[in-house]
């Protein structure tokens, strides 16, 4: 199942504490989030409708509480996020996109290797 919606950058936030363990309750990511922001538990719970509302998340009602579980993967989001950036930035071309952030984005050695790698390794296909 691939995102049909765009996530914004709050619903980033949620869904990256949903990623790394679920279930979780309202309440379980609400404490997670306690000083990385500075939302108010209905803004949460908002955001978390959303997101099950755009099906990125699933709900189970479990007593006076609701589950909720991812029902895409955080790569599956990336992937559809990454496409999305190129096809608003750079009309859908990944080369220019690749020029630019070579030529202006400080790499260290380690990541100028890496990528080095991933060239020959393309090269072979």
């Amino acid at each position: 199942m691939g995102v049909t919606k765009r996530v914004s950058e709050a619903e980033w936030i949620v869904m990256k504490i949903i990623w790394k363990e679920f279930p979780l309750t309202a309440a379980d990511i609400i404490k997670r989030l306690q000083g990385k922001s500075q939302w108010h538990p209905k803004t949460v719970k908002t955001l978390l409708h959303r997101l099950a509302a755009k099906h990125i998340l699933e709900t189970e009602k479990q007593g006076r509480e609701y589950l909720f579980r991812p029902l895409i993967s955080e790569a599956q989001c990336v992937k559809t996020e990454a496409q999305s950036f190129i096809n608003r930035v750079f009309d859908g071309a990944l080369h220019p996109m690749l020029v630019h952030f070579v030529k202006n984005e400080k790499l260290s050695r380690d990541e100028i290797q890496e990528l080095q790698k991933i060239l020959r390794e393309k090269k072979q296909y």
